[in-house]
C-alpha cells in the first residue's frame, strides 16, 4: 500500500503545513510568502525524503523481500549472496541484517541437502530391507509348503527341508536382532558399560569362536609379530568383542583361501590402535565410503553366498563411534584390506611380550 513516493508526499505536506503554521504564529505569514515558501518547502522536503527512502531504505527492503521470496520458493541453491550483499551494506546495522540472512540461507540450504540425502537413504533402505527380509521368509515358506504338499512323509526329505527352513529363520532372527541393535545404538538407547579389559585376551576368545569357520577356508587367525601378550584398554568389552567378531568374520568370508587374518595392536600415546588385516582381493576406492551403510554389498550376487546380513560394518561403526572413536579403513587391490580403530589405553600396567 505504501511506497517511497506516497510517503514522501505525506511527509513533505506535513512539513510544509507545519512551517506555514509556525510562520503564522510568528506573524511573518503573508500572501507572497505563502506563494513562495509553501511550494518550496514542499518540493525540497519531498525530494530529500524521497531520495532517502528510495535509496537508503526501500531499495534494501526490496532486496531482502526478493531473497525471502526466493527462500519461500526454495530457490536458495542458485542464490548468489554476494550479489545482493554488496550494494547498500555500508553500515554495521545493515551488514548485520545481511549477515543474518546469509547465515539463515546457508543453514536452510544445508538442511535441504541433508533432507534430500535422507530421502534417498530412506528409499534405498526400504528397498534393501524388503529384499533382505523377503529372501529368508520365501525360502522357509517354500520348504514348509513343499513338506505340507506331501514331502513330509519322506523322512530324509522332511529332515533336510526342516533344517533348511530352520536355517533361513535363524538368519532372519539374526538380521532382526542386528537391526534392533543398530537402531538402539543410533538413538543412544544402548548403554555402554566402560571397564578395563585385556584386548589381547578378548581377541583370543574371538579367534576361538571363529576357529571352525576359518578352518573351512584354511585361513590362519594370528596376532602380528611382537604383539603385546597382555594389553589393557578401556571400553565396553561386550560391544568391542562384537566389533572384533564382525571384522574378523568379514576378513574370513571375503578373504582368499589359505590366507591369513592378522590382528595387530599399536600404542599411540594414550590410545591403543587395534587393526584387522586380511589378504583378500581388496576394495575399490569408490566403495570405501559406502561399506558402512546398511545392507551395502560390493558384489551383491557373490556376497549373498558368503552369508551375513549386510549390517555388520554398520554396527561396527556405531559401536566405535559410541566409544568416541572412528573406524579407519585402507585397501590395496590384490593385497587386502585393513580395518582399524582406537581405544583409550587403560591405566592398568601392560606387559609387553611376543
Amino acid at each position: 500500500m505504501f511506497n517511497s513516493g506516497l510517503i514522501s508526499a505525506i511527509i513533505s505536506l506535513i512539513v510544509a503545513v507545519a512551517v506555514m503554521v509556525i510562520q503564522f504564529f510568528l506573524g511573518h505569514l503573508d500572501t507572497d510568502m505563502l506563494i513562495v515558501v509553501f511550494p518550496s518547502v514542499l518540493f525540497v522536503t519531498y525530494v530529500c525524503v524521497y531520495l532517502s527512502l528510495e535509496y537508503l531504505i526501500f531499495t534494501e527492503i526490496n532486496k531482502i523481500y526478493t531473497v525471502l521470496d526466493r527462500i519461500k520458493k526454495k530457490d536458495v541453491a542458485t542464490l548468489d549472496t554476494q550479489e545482493w550483499m554488496v550494494a547498500g551494506a555500508d553500515t554495521d546495522r545493515r551488514k548485520k541484517i545481511y549477515d543474518e540472512i546469509n547465515i539463515y540461507i546457508t543453514k536452510k540450504q544445508a538442511e535441504i541437502n541433508e533432507l534430500k540425502k535422507l530421502e534417498v537413504f530412506r528409499r534405498e533402505f526400504l528397498a534393501d530391507i524388503s529384499h533382505e527380509l523377503k529372501t529368508p521368509i520365501f525360502a522357509a515358506q517354500g520348504f514348509i509348503h513343499t513338506l505340507l504338499d506331501g514331502a513330509m512323509n519322506e523322512k530324509d526329505v522332511r529332515e533336510k527341508f526342516l533344517k533348511k527352513a530352520a536355517k533361513s529363520l535363524d538368519g532372519l532372527q539374526e538380521m532382526v536382532e542386528e537391526l534392533l541393535t543398530l537402531t538402539q545404538l543410533e538413538i543412544g538407547e544402548l548403554q555402554m558399560y566402560m571397564e578395563d579389559f585385556d584386548i589381547h585376551l578378548l581377541t583370543k576368545d574371538v579367534f576361538e569362536m571363529l576357529e571352525k569357520k576359518a578352518e573351512k577356508k584354511l585361513v590362519q587367525l594370528k596376532f602380528a609379530e611382537f604383539s603385546n601378550t597382555q594389553l589393557f584398554v578401556n571400553g565396553d568389552s561386550y560391544q568391542i568383542k562384537q566389533v572384533l567378531k564382525n571384522l574378523i568374520e568379514n576378513a574370513i568370508n571375503y578373504g582368499n583361501e589359505k590366507a591369513k587374518v592378522v590382528v595387530a595392536f599399536d600404542i599411540d600415546k594414550d590410545n591403543v590402535i587395534i587393526s584387522v588385516k586380511d589378504e583378500g582381493p581388496g576394495i575399490l576406492p569408490e566403495h570405501l565410503n559406502r561399506i558402512f551403510e546398511r545392507f551395502y554389498r560390493i558384489e551383491k550376487s557373490r556376497s549373498k553366498d558368503k552369508g551375513g546380513s549386510g549390517l555388520g560394518l554398520a554396527i561396527v561403526q556405531e559401536i566405535i563411534e559410541a566409544h568416541k572413536s572412528k573406524v579407519m579403513v585402507s585397501s590395496i587391490l590384490g593385497k587386502g584390506t585393513t580395518f582399524a580403530f582406537k581405544l583409550k589405553k587403560s591405566k592398568i600396567a601392560s606387559h609387553i611380550g611376543t
